[in-house]
């Protein structure tokens, strides 16, 4: 059996490369504050691998996605592992766009920081008066650098997102960043109705786009998972303070209670923490995992 290698870690995920296309594999790591913790989370990678697979069936009428199969029996033997069963995808390679593609829909976080400074979030001018967690009149976009692990993301406007894509590739700057927003948008508002009617709001969440070997543009990387959204239970929502939340949210708090922990987790707010992925889950999907 041939033997295989991640050729990227992430904070969370590896990427194997065999050769014509990718096996992305979302462990079971957790990181918060860009650390990654010494707790593993059970199951938690195959949350994040089944839950990106539901909506990238979901949106492929607005764009294609690097997604070919989460089915082990698709890839080589390796594979065939149980370590790898239920939280792998075959993926195409693509050539990522260096570009954060954030949409907010809900104002909280950092966002809820910097729009009590001075009325902005990344720039952009918002009305007077929103309380936290209040929902935006509109969804806005708000681009950021994708940083290496252990560098924060820098947020950029939309103008600095046209031209750190024409540096990158000459001549096409303004209409890929238009691309990039526009998908981005029609993404979000299309999976946030769906999740709103299942009882769930999605504040924010972030999209990575790539171009496929013809210059397409295609969703890559992970999509609408608790890792790279705010979920928020819409039962008991009202704007005004922040929202209890499917994430990492019990692990963050908890840390920030306790900042001598060595980023060890006790086992009851692990425990919670993957309850909470799993709940999500089930409500989006129908289906328990």
């Amino acid at each position: 059996m041939e033997e295989f290698k991640p050729v990227k870690e992430g904070k969370v995920r590896e990427i194997y490369d065999i050769g014509d296309s990718l096996i992305m594999v979302a462990t079971d790591r957790i990181s918060c504050f860009d650390v990654i913790l010494k707790n593993k989370v059970s199951r938690k990678g195959t949350v994040l691998t089944q839950m990106s697979r539901f909506w990238f069936d979901m949106t492929k009428d607005i764009i294609p996605n690097h997604m070919l199969s989460t089915d082990v029996k698709d890839m080589p033997e390796f594979f065939r592992q149980p370590q790898f069963d239920g939280n792998s995808m075959k993926c195409k390679k693509l050539t990522m766009l260096p570009i954060e593609c954030i949409v907010r829909g809900y104002i909280t976080g950092s966002g809820w920081e910097s729009y009590k400074k001075n009325g902005t979030v990344c720039g952009i001018k918002l009305p007077e008066g929103l309380k936290e967690s209040q929902k935006l009149p509109e969804p806005i976009y708000t681009p950021s650098t994708k940083a290496e692990i252990g560098d924060h993301d820098e947020n950029i406007s939309y103008e600095q997102s046209v031209d750190y894509l024409e540096k990158r590739f000459p001549g096409k700057g303004a209409q890929y960043a238009q691309k990039l927003k526009d998908y981005t948008l029609a993404l979000y508002k299309k999976c946030a109705d769906y999740a709103l009617e299942k009882g769930i709001i999605i504040a924010d969440t972030k999209f990575e786009f790539g171009l496929d070997e013809n210059g397409n543009m295609v969703l890559g990387d992970e999509m609408l998972t608790p890792d790279s959204s705010r979920f928020w239970p819409a039962e008991g929502y009202e704007a005004g303070h922040a929202q209890p939340s499917f994430d990492k949210q019990f692990a963050r708090d908890w840390l920030k209670a306790n900042p001598d922990s060595g980023w060890v987790l006790p086992d009851e707010i692990v425990d919670k923490t993957i309850g909470k992925y799993l709940q999500a889950y089930k409500l989006l999907t129908g289906e328990e995992l």
